[in-house]
Parts: structure tokens; sequence; C-alpha cells
């Protein structure tokens, strides 16, 4: 998630990461914005960030910058840019302002391709709307929980957002991920978890990390190339988990070409529901590009 650092774009480019983000909010002191939206559309221009989907994080819809961020990115770079990220979205309104924005922007310009969003659930109030958050526009790809700044809105004391604590029982931040889950699920959008701010602590990462996935969330955002490649791996399957649900599938299909709605596998009984459940798995190994073990 470089800002408009060159060195951190560079980086970007050819880490282990499926996005980089390019970013203008939170990286980016307010005296530099103007000249920070230069940087990124030239580094979108000459880095090839092949294989990586290509974002910019703008200003919130509240602020002075917004507008200014979207039209500049795009009229500089948007055939280079694959989706938008609106940090601190609070309801759907902000989310129709950068849909109609991104409308004319493309219209103007002629682009080739149509620019995503994706929406970072950051307040107590973007929690209160996540539903009509998620469905109020056909560019939404993502939701991404924002921990720190949801901890802040919510005065959650700590330092240490997202982390188990140990005067709070259990999983604290579980029910509003799993909110957030829920409501991207329920419009076909991807749930992604935000950054993990201890950027040399790759074992607290990767518990993190692992807490994240057992939700089903798709992913998390990583701060540098060590934390990306960690978390591949963390939200990849086992090579036992990927080939059980390749069999699981297999089983289904051959029972269904019997004419049977279940079979019978290892003294497991695999059924419609059971082939959905193994899918996901399947398709989740497919996506990190495992193979089927020997």
């Amino acid at each position: 998630m470089p800002g408009s650092n060159p060195r951190f774009q560079e980086r970007a480019a050819s880490s282990a990461a499926d996005m980089v983000m390019l970013d203008l909010e939170d990286a980016v002191a307010p005296d530099a914005k103007a000249s920070a939206r230069e940087q990124v559309v030239q580094a979108l221009l000459t880095l090839p960030y092949e294989g990586k989907v290509r974002g910019v994080r703008v200003n919130a819809v509240d602020t002075g910058w917004c507008a200014d961020d979207i039209r500049h990115v795009v009229e500089g770079a948007g055939e280079r840019i694959e989706c938008l990220v609106l940090p601190k979205v609070e309801d759907a309104g902000q989310v129709h302002f950068a849909h109609h924005l991104l409308n004319q922007l493309e219209l103007k310009l002629g682009l080739g391709r149509r620019i995503g969003v994706e929406l970072q659930i950051e307040t107590a109030r973007g929690l209160e709307n996540v539903a009509g958050i998620a469905g109020a526009s056909d560019r939404a790809e993502t939701l991404v929980f924002g921990p720190i700044d949801f901890a802040a809105d919510l005065r959650v004391p700590g330092l240490t957002p997202g982390a188990p604590h140990p005067d709070r029982p259990g999983d604290f931040w579980q029910h509003f991920m799993l909110r957030i889950l829920v409501a991207a699920r329920a419009h076909g959008l991807q749930a992604i978890d935000g950054p993990f701010v201890q950027v040399r602590d790759l074992a607290g990462l990767e518990a993190a990390g692992r807490r994240v996935a057992a939700l089903g969330y798709d992913g998390k955002w990583a701060l540098n190339p060590a934390q990306a490649e960690l978390l591949n791996g963390v939200f990849s399957p086992s090579q036992a988990d990927f080939d059980r649900a390749k069999a699981m599938v297999a089983a289904h299909k051959g029972a269904h070409e019997q004419g049977t709605g279940a079979v019978m596998l290892d003294g497991e009984m695999i059924d419609e529901a059971t082939r959905k459940l193994a899918a996901v798995t399947v398709e989740r190994g497919r996506l990190a590009g495992m193979e089927a073990g020997p």
C-alpha cells in the first residue's frame, strides 16, 4: 500500500501482492496532496505493475480533496487504473458521488475500461449503514475493514487495533468483521481486512491473518513485500485441504452422473451443500496457483 514515495512504488511493483494501491489519503500530508496526485499518475504510467490490480486510494468524499483526486488520476492515467478505493465511507450517498463522477469522466475521456470502487468501512456510522453502502453502486467490488480508524471512532482504548486484548473477553473485533462480511457476500463483493501496522512482527501478522482467513475473508492489506508474501500463504488452503476438496467435488460429480444426489467418501456424506463448501476451497486454491498433489 505505497503512498506517493517512488521507492515504495517500485518495491510494490515487484512484490507478491495481488493488488497495488497508491495512496493519496493517510500516507500523504495535507500540504502535499496536490503534488502527490501527479506522482501517483506518473507511477501508474511508468511502472509496469504486471499481473497486479492497480488501484488508487483517494481522500474521503467529505474532504476538500476527493473530487480533485478522482479527476486528476482518472484524467491522467485512467486506462491504467482498475479501481479507486474510497476511505471512510459512511452512507450510500458518498458512493453515489464517486459513481456519477466516474460516469462523467469515463464518458468525457472515452475510457476503454470501467473503473471499479473498493469501499472502506472505518466508522460506526459506516458499519451501521454497511448493507446500503455495499449495494449502492454496481461499480463496487470490495468492502474493506479499516480497524485503526474504526477503533478511534469507537474510542476503544489501546494502541493495537484488531489484536486481542487481555481485558476484553473473546474476539472483540469478530462482530464488526462478520457484519462487513455478510454485507459483502449479500451483494457479491469481496471482503478484505485492513493492515497490520507492526511491520516487523511477522508472527503477529500471521496470527492476525489466520483469524481473518478463518472468518472467510478474501485477504488482508500488506504494508511491505514481506507481509504480502506471508499473507499469500495464510489465505491459501493447505495442500491436504485442497486435495480433499477436489476429491469431494469430483465424488459429487460422479454421483450426479450416476443419478445419485449424495455419495460417501471416506466415511463422509457428500451432498450438494458439502460440494458447495468444498468448491470454495478449490476456488481459493486455484486462485493461489495450486495444483493437485501426488
